[in-house]
């Protein structure tokens, strides 16, 4: 009699062991995932150290994550370095709705 009830629960504590381990198995990440995770943590920290925030932050995670670990500089076109300053030059005189437009429209269109 003992033995026929102990042979459901042994079978049970062996059943629940083996889905322990599977659990546990499986919440490890795998080596690609883990190199992920490591890549975001550093293009994280990058971009903290610099200060971004909101778009250039996007762009700067973006650009981090697809370079592998190693980090490329590219160097801006000229229309990108134009935008970039007239971008700054706006900011600088807290320009806002339509004088910003205006004022970014203008600047674009002058020669570099």
């Amino acid at each position: 009699m003992r033995l026929i009830t102990a042979l459901p629960l042994l079978a049970g504590l062996m059943l629940s062991t083996n889905l322990m381990a599977a659990d546990t198995a499986a919440k490890t990440p795998s080596p690609a995932q883990a190199a992920q995770q490591k890549r975001m943590t550093d293009c994280n920290q990058q971009a903290s150290s610099q200060s971004l925030k909101g778009a250039d932050r996007t762009t700067f995670m973006s650009t981090c994550l697809k370079s592998e670990g190693h980090k490329t500089e590219k160097a801006l076109t000229p229309q990108q370095q134009k935008m970039k300053s007239c971008n700054a030059d706006a900011a600088q005189k807290s320009l806002k709705g339509d004088e910003r437009k205006a004022f970014m429209s203008n600047c674009l269109k002058k020669s570099a």
